[in-house]
């Protein structure tokens, strides 16, 4: 009985799989995906919620809906290019023995972000509009084998949302106000290594077997749930001035239920090892898996002014409330207790400036630079997050192909500062030092409006 509590208890520890749970990403705050709008990436997204020449606005500020006019159609993607490479190191048997394996290779892919969205101004004033977009979400994927794979193997966050809002003015051209509903859909797929040979050595009664060794006997463990969510948005939309436009919008948190399965991969030996005693036997068997995940609330301001007919100035500033992922524990049907880690993460806050020029009738001009923040500590990073604050270098164009039907260019470069992990399990791995990474975003789009 002794034997089979503590094999019970270390295969909490065995899993860390809570870890996958803090999902993150290079080109947004934790992680957030705010590439929905070619013309916004131009200009690193400032004055996005005062904007009314974008149908992003179904999404961003529903307000400014209501500036448009006639029906709108815009179609943006936006390819990611992210780039992350280990350059530290790890150790196992609590700084005993380095860690084997290599760094990973380039963690990062080419993602393809795609967004569509419709307003339809009504004879009445009102506006309203449909949008589907992915407004958080996650690739990242390490060489099997490499030196962090107890701690991260492939992080796979795919969040979709359909948006339905309306916007009426209050006092025409001056002050318009918002809401929107959120149809939210979370699907999430990620897998580790686990170190059986650690977990078996820390026995007594499995100590003498010849694999029960630290990185001697590695098995695997893939996660995969997911679940429908449900917010609002709210916005409002002033213009004092033909010059100054003002907007402010709130997307609320969604809570997701995920439900799914875990797929585990064991060694044969170690297998028979747990299966010998029926107190053991059930121990590290596929079966469902339940885990909660609360995507943040992001309120935004933006502004914008028409210095000259041919120059306007805009800016953003945006607080995301990361303080509501506190904690991520995942539930299994079978035997294998909770799994439970604590991230603390804390709001962060997105600042951007930017401007456009009127070339000529048919080109506009953007460009833009922001702060980003990140929600992590370096005491609870990890390898699937890899975060640190970042700036973002954006440049943009417009072409106005006819009066009814323009095309939008985009590009960014992300560059975080110094990120770096220090990340440690339960079961005496550690893995150290910095990051090399960068994005480059690409988008094109395309509006019509009749």
């Amino acid at each position: 009985m002794q034997h089979a509590h503590r094999f019970t208890r270390l295969s909490a520890l065995a899993l860390g799989i809570t870890g996958a749970l803090a999902l993150g990403q290079v080109h947004a705050s934790g992680f957030q995906l705010k590439e929905n709008s070619a013309k916004g990436l131009g200009s690193a997204f400032a004055g996005t919620a005062a904007k009314t020449d974008d149908a992003s606005a179904v999404t961003n500020n529903p307000a400014a809906m209501a500036r448009m006019s006639g029906t709108t159609v815009q179609v943006d993607v936006t390819a990611i290019d992210l780039n992350y490479t280990f350059e530290g190191s790890g150790t196992a048997a609590n700084g005993a023995m380095p860690m084997s394996g290599g760094d990973g290779g380039n963690a990062g892919d080419v993602t393809p972000v795609p967004a569509m969205s419709i307003v339809h101004k009504l004879d009445n004033g009102l506006a309203l509009g449909a949008m589907v977009s992915a407004p958080f979400g996650l690739k990242t994927e390490y060489e099997d084998g490499w030196v962090g794979r107890y701690f991260a193997h492939t992080s796979d966050v795919q969040i979709v949302d359909l948006a339905l809002s309306a916007s009426v003015d209050l006092i025409p051209d001056k002050f318009s106000v918002g809401v929107g509903a959120i149809l939210s859909r979370a699907d999430v797929t990620l897998s580790k290594s686990v170190d059986f040979g650690t977990l078996l050595f820390a026995n007594p009664a499995t100590r003498p077997l010849p694999f029960a060794r630290p990185q001697a006997r590695d098995g695997f463990i893939e996660v995969q749930g997911d679940d429908n969510g449900f917010g609002y948005l709210l916005g409002m939309h002033f213009q004092p001035t033909e010059k100054l436009a003002v907007g402010m919008s709130y997307r609320s948190e969604i809570d997701y239920e995920l439900e799914g399965t875990a797929d585990w991969t064991v060694p044969q030996d170690v297998a028979a090892v747990f299966g010998s005693s029926p107190l053991t036997s059930q121990l590290f068997k596929d079966g469902n898996v339940t885990a909660k995940l609360t995507t943040p609330s992001v309120l935004s301001l933006g502004a914008t002014y028409q210095v000259t007919d041919s120059f306007k100035l805009m800016g953003s500033w945006a607080k995301t409330g990361w303080s509501s992922l506190r904690e991520v524990r995942v539930e299994f049907q079978n035997p294998d207790p909770d799994a439970a880690e604590d991230f603390s993460w804390t709001d962060t806050k997105f600042i951007s400036l930017g401007g456009e020029y009127k070339l000529n009738d048919a080109w506009t001009l953007r460009a833009g630079v922001a702060l980003d923040e990140t929600p992590t500590h370096i005491e609870a990073r990890t390898p699937r997050l890899p975060d640190a604050d970042r700036l973002w270098y954006s440049i943009g164009a417009t072409w106005q192909f006819s009066d009814a039907l323009e095309f939008n260019f985009g590009y960014a470069r992300l560059e975080p500062k110094d990120p770096e992990v220090n990340s440690h399990d339960n079961q005496g791995h550690r893995l150290t030092g910095p990051f090399d990474g960068y994005a480059n975003l690409l988008a094109f789009s395309a509006q019509y409006n009749f």
